[in-house]
């Protein structure tokens, strides 16, 4: 592990850091992933996600048609 030094906006790094405290997380692991993902060839993705995205691809949906039809359809006034 090396210790780098890297400039940013304050008002960004106070937003992330923020966010890390909130979520529990290690603000230089994320970091480091974010990187890790960046360099990669292929980008590794879970063979979970693909099976959940096959599945909602296959999944039946209704044609709602345009955004009138569907205020019309549903009785919508304000989306």
């Amino acid at each position: 592990m090396v210790l780098k030094t890297f400039n940013l906006e304050e008002d960004v790094y106070k937003k992330f850091s923020d966010f890390c405290k909130e979520n529990g997380i290690s603000m230089s692991k994320q970091i480091n992933i974010f990187i890790q993902s960046q360099i990669e060839e292929e980008p590794k993705v879970r063979e979970e996600y693909l099976k959940k995205l096959e599945t909602i691809r296959k999944g039946k949906f209704i044609n709602v048609g345009t955004l009138d039809d569907f205020k019309k359809r549903y009785q919508v006034n304000a989306l």
